[in-house]
């Protein structure tokens, strides 16, 4: 059985994290999903919109979706260590960076393959917030 992993803060829910889920699960017979716990959120200096219990749960509705689960911690190794994946999936943003190169070795000598997915570019938590917060205020570029 190929276990697969990936994570996400999946905030407003949209079609990019709906691809990522669908192409993961297609690639495995078991998709686990890590939903990053809201303190995990602020390391990148952000808030979540949606609290976690409320992502969580969104997340654990989608089809794509075997087992969602809080993501505590961005230690990798520790989330293998508790799933035992075969493949983690992961958004091609992290492609040949130096902490994902790393834990490509790491993972190698596991016999953990990661997959890089195309990151959506037409839709994104951070574009949807934006767009929202134009909406709310009035801004003169967003056409009523």
């Amino acid at each position: 059985m190929v276990i697969g992993y990936t994570t996400g803060v999946f905030d407003l829910f949209h079609i990019g994290h709906v691809n990522v889920l669908r192409n993961a699960r297609s690639l495995c017979d078991k998709l686990i999903v890590g939903v990053s716990v809201d303190a995990l959120v602020s390391y990148k200096n952000k808030v979540a919109v949606i609290p976690f219990e409320e992502r969580i749960e969104i997340v654990r509705a989608c089809r794509y979706v075997d087992l969602a689960v809080p993501q505590e911690s961005m230690d990798k190794m520790d989330a293998y260590n508790r799933y035992k994946f075969n493949v983690m999936f992961v958004g091609d943003d992290w492609y040949k960076t130096d902490s994902w190169k790393t834990l490509e070795d790491q993972f190698k000598s596991l016999a953990v393959r990661i997959v890089y997915f195309p990151y959506t570019q037409t839709t994104s938590s951070t574009l949807i917030n934006e767009t929202l917060e134009n909406l709310r205020t009035g801004h003169p570029d967003q056409k009523k």
